[in-house]
């Protein structure tokens, strides 16, 4: 694969993973929190000031954000990150409200009861890509009452991936983000 492509990334990898790739690939890269190993692509200039906004409602959400993130960047896509920022703080995401207007399209992880891409698609005229993630306690069943929310917003613009799909929303929000690019 190496000597085939330009760069690849693997996901769901642990510590012990990353240790045997970079023996046979130095400039592997792990990202723990994404839990992704990446072997990266040869740099190109900076494609301008369009990017993907990787938002999460809460901490316990970052690790399915990181995938997204690390797979768009992968796909030679500027991100921006804002975590923590979920409806029990709003004022947090209210803060970056301009910022989160110029983001040719957002990525919003959110478990529990999975109310922030509905919010965020509220507030912003672009697409929203909602990440259900399996963590939470009580009545989360595991990411279904988020998934559930998901599906059932009516903010028009917000699209759903599965439950944890972290390398999904990042392709899909690189693709958009890049389509984005060839328009202006």
């Amino acid at each position: 694969m190496r000597e085939n492509t330009d760069g690849f990334m693997a996901l769901r990898a642990s510590e012990e993973i990353y240790q045997r790739v970079k023996e046979i690939a130095p400039e592997a890269v792990y990202h723990p929190l994404a839990r992704a190993i990446v072997i990266p692509k040869e740099e190109r200039e900076d494609e301008g000031s369009s990017f993907i906004f990787v938002i999460t409602a809460g901490t316990a959400d970052v690790p399915v954000a990181e995938e997204a993130a690390v797979t768009a960047e992968f796909m030679r896509n500027k991100v921006k990150r804002l975590y923590d920022v979920g409806v029990a703080g709003l004022h947090r995401l209210l803060d970056h409200l301009t910022e989160l207007r110029e983001a040719n399209v957002l990525v919003v992880v959110a478990g529990m009861e999975g109310a922030l891409p509905s919010l965020v698609g509220g507030l912003v005229e672009r697409p929203v890509i909602a990440v259900p993630t399996s963590v939470g306690y009580g009545a989360s069943f595991k990411g279904l009452s988020a998934l559930l929310a998901a599906l059932n917003s009516c903010v028009p613009g917000v699209a759903v991936v599965n439950i944890d799909n972290g390398f999904g929303a990042g392709y899909l929000a690189a693709l958009i983000n890049q389509m984005a690019k060839v328009e202006r």
